[in-house]
């Protein structure tokens, strides 16, 4: 099972200073990665060594990461993000 330490660190990692990646990384964290398999796991940690300008475009569909890696997990937070009405 995954330690709330873990999760903690995932939340202190996701706050980004722009409110747009907020708005996406924040709700993904508390609803999703907690029930996330493993590989994503370690995908979203690697996401958020990513610089902002790279996840802010990502997000906003500008492009999509090279690494197809890093391209699965964005898949599953832009599906998220998009299945719930109230972040839009």
């Amino acid at each position: 099972m995954i330690q709330d330490e873990e999760i903690n660190r995932m939340r202190w990692a996701s706050r980004r200073g722009m409110l747009e990646l907020d708005l996406v990384l924040e709700p993904f964290v508390a609803h999703c990665y907690p029930s996330l398999a493993p590989v994503d796991r370690e995908r979203y940690k690697r996401l958020m060594a990513c610089e902002d300008q790279d996840l802010f475009a990502w997000f906003l569909h500008r492009n999509t990461p090279a690494d197809e890696e890093l391209a699965e997990i964005v898949r599953k937070i832009l599906e998220f993000t998009h299945a719930r009405p109230e972040l839009q």
